[in-house]
């Protein structure tokens, strides 16, 4: 069996009901905790057989063009209203879809029909419907030729009573108000009527996957595989705007693509996405990175069919592949691993068709040789990296010919958080805020010795949780890293108890964490995830050099919220020319 004949069916990802996933785990207020009472709605009673996409989280909109199968007269050069118009796609067990906006609280009645009133704007309601329809049914006849899809649309105010249905200019039946919630399931229910048993139940099985695999691409969902290490669900993002929406728009011959992107700017969700979109197309894959943690967490979401590795892993079942057996006792074990691919010629059948590198600034120059040995004939090579997350201080890697992409754009990073380092650290240039989320204030605690750094962390923590963040969506980042922090000698901090990574692998080689409830780990092994929450715990260093900045830079931007920095007196001092602390 060649390095591709594993199987790896049970590391796929399962695909729920509700799309995006993890929506449960985010903290929601005002109109997005209502759209929320809807999605728990459709979780609890909707059957199996019914699929909902629901723009809760979806930050950023497409713009629909022509190049994406739009036809004449559809909404080309529109903004795609999925984002606070359509709420809710609901697909039914018959591949049908029911497009749901909702209207929370006070609606006006007007000549014209209902009206939203939003300061000193006014939208027709049966107007925006009506156009959201028009838009997605045209581009779904587009992208599914041949096969008629029943488009239907439901309009539901869980505050307001409408008085005059006949005049709201939607369909009455269509209108489920503040009286009528209770018939909120029953009548989607109605609407998209499960698949008649007479009829061969395949073919509306295979119209429902097609279906669900367009709103998806409409909605360019990719997982976000930066979600906190151990989630049982993988949160999304939508990154319209970003690298997962335009890099694969690249065209060159042979195919070699350099990405350099900030951290957040979706380097990992476009290796994903081309992941995904190669295994599809049946071409065998490889996705390598450096850092452990990450490829386990990119192994889990990614599709069967292609290959996830560390280098190192990588190098350990080439081995295993020729019959050797790495002994991990020996102190050059990992020396001995890279000889083998230093010296290793692939055959034919273990070449791949698409080779993608993340973290590729960790990468030696020898690794990068050796991995563009192992295309195919005709193959595609990308190369994701950022020299701001350079942790091992190690040089370019040289890829001549390669064209080159860059982006210093960051989609994930609070605009408060990437402010403060902008003014704080001594950055290349700016990073720029691609997040329309402000995030909360950054809150700084100093520490004079070990025993204020421990109570200063717990402060932190309890703050986070005293937010509403859940203790499983705290990630505590040691700046000094695992190996010289006092922390890692703990098992729990204050009442919270620590879930951290012990330094041993099971049977399987997957590294094991200890049973807690709040994540203690290093920035570099973080490097490549993020967390709602993070501490960024044990800033000590004496000059804000290149290396420094660094650290600091890679930690600060794991969190997606809620950023608090404990940093020792005597570095905080140093900071205070560039940053006015309060400690």
């Amino acid at each position: 069996m060649d390095l591709f004949g594993r199987d790896r069916a049970a590391a796929a990802l399962t695909v729920a009901r509700i799309h995006p996933e993890g929506w449960r785990e985010l903290s929601a207020t005002g109109i997005a905790q209502r759209e929320r009472q809807t999605l728990e709605q459709f979780a609890a009673a909707l059957p199996d057989g019914y699929s909902v996409f629901h723009g809760v989280h979806w930050t950023r909109v497409d713009v629909v063009s022509g190049a994406q199968g739009s036809t004449a007269g559809s909404a080309v050069g529109r903004t795609f209203p999925i984002f606070g118009e359509i709420d809710f796609a609901v697909v039914g067990p018959a591949g049908q879809l029911l497009l749901i906006e909702q209207k929370t609280g006070f609606l006006a009645e007007t000549a014209q029909g209902l009206v939203k009133r939003h300061g000193e704007r006014e939208r027709r309601v049966a107007v925006h419907l009506a156009r959201s329809v028009d838009a997605l049914a045209s581009r779904l006849a587009a992208a599914l030729p041949g096969e008629p899809v029943q488009v239907d649309a439901l309009l539901y105010c869980p505050d307001y009573e409408v008085r005059e249905p006949g005049s709201a200019g939607v369909d009455p039946a269509r209108i489920i108000d503040a009286r009528s919630r209770d018939r909120l399931i029953p009548t989607v229910r109605a609407l998209l009527p499960e698949a008649d048993p007479a009829r061969a139940a395949r073919p509306a099985a295979a119209l429902k996957a097609r279906v669900e695999r367009f709103l998806a691409d409409v909605l360019q969902l990719v997982p976000d595989v930066n979600a906190t290490l151990g989630e049982a669900q993988a949160l999304y993002t939508h990154l319209s705007g970003g690298l997962a929406h335009w890099a694969q728009r690249i065209e060159c011959e042979p195919f070699r693509l350099r990405v350099t992107g900030t951290a957040g700017s979706g380097k990992t969700q476009l290796a994903l996405a081309v992941y995904r979109e190669a295994v599809a197309a049946g071409r065998r894959t490889l996705f390598v990175c450096y850092n452990r943690p990450l490829a386990d967490h990119v192994a889990r979401l990614a599709p069967a069919g292609g290959e996830v590795a560390t280098y190192h892993q990588l190098a350990d079942r080439v081995a295993r592949a020729l019959g050797e057996r790495p002994d991990f006792s020996r102190p050059d074990a990992f020396a001995q691993l890279e000889a083998l691919l230093d010296r290793y010629t692939p055959q034919p059948d273990a070449q791949v068709d698409t080779l993608i590198v993340d973290e590729g600034q960790d990468f030696q120059e020898r690794w990068a040789q050796n991995l563009l040995r192992m295309l195919a004939p005709g193959a595609a090579a990308w190369w994701l990296e950022d020299p701001l997350q350079n942790l091992y201080g190690r040089a370019p890697v040289a890829l001549p010919g390669w064209v080159r992409l860059r982006s210093e754009v960051n989609y994930r990073t609070p605009r408060r958080i990437l402010e403060l380092l902008n003014r704080l650290l001594p950055l290349p240039q700016p990073v720029e805020a691609g997040s329309p989320v402000e995030g909360y204030e950054v809150d700084v605690l100093t520490y004079a010795n070990d025993e204020e750094l421990v109570a200063r962390t717990v402060a932190a923590v309890a703050r986070g949780i005293g937010l509403g963040f859940r203790r499983s969506h705290v990630a505590v980042l040691s700046y000094r890293g695992r190996e010289h922090s006092k922390l890692a000698a703990l098992d729990r901090l204050g009442p919270y108890r620590l879930r951290a990574p012990t330094g041993r692998y099971d049977l399987f080689g997957n590294p094991t964490l200890t049973e807690g409830e709040v994540l203690l780990d290093s920035v570099h092994r973080f490097k490549g995830q993020s967390a709602p929450c993070v501490v960024l715990t044990e800033i000590d260093f004496d000059t804000l050099d290149e290396r420094a900045m660094r650290r600091l830079f890679v930690g600060a931007t794991r969190a997606t919220m809620k950023l608090t920095l404990v940093i020792a007196q005597a570095s905080a001092a140093r900071l205070r020319e560039r940053w006015d602390l309060d400690g």
